[in-house]
């Protein structure tokens, strides 16, 4: 049965720091990218931040300079330091892993993990 189990939210004041981890278990096929994605009430489900098999990158502009996104390929685990925090951060954070099938990939979601930033 595959899990992702994501950990490290919370609450914050504006200018602090989380961690966010998401460990991905039950995960047969090859693991590509692994990344964050946030969502609000009412709004769609936005790119955080990505990371390929190999430790390329890639960020949204709005978190560029204050979030790092990492992984350990033998823990199949994808991290998400976040620093500076706003309160427009506040969210729900879903960790997002990428499976390659054959000639085509499969996506998987975790359940979420709040973040709140007050000001």
């Amino acid at each position: 049965q595959v899990q992702l189990v994501e950990s490290g939210g919370g609450s914050v004041q504006a200018g602090g720091s989380l961690r966010l981890s998401c460990a991905a278990s039950g995960i047969v096929f090859d693991i590509n990218h692994m990344g964050w994605y946030r969502q609000a009430p009412g709004n769609q489900r936005e790119l955080v931040a990505i990371i390929t098999h190999s430790g390329d990158t890639n960020y949204a502009d709005s978190v560029k300079g204050r979030f790092t996104i990492s992984r350990d390929n033998a823990k199949n685990t994808v991290y998400l330091q976040m620093n500076s925090l706003k309160p427009e951060d506040t969210d729900v954070y879903y960790c997002n892993v990428q499976v390659i099938i054959g000639r085509s990939t499969g996506h998987y979601w975790g359940k979420g993990t709040q973040v709140t930033v007050s000001s």
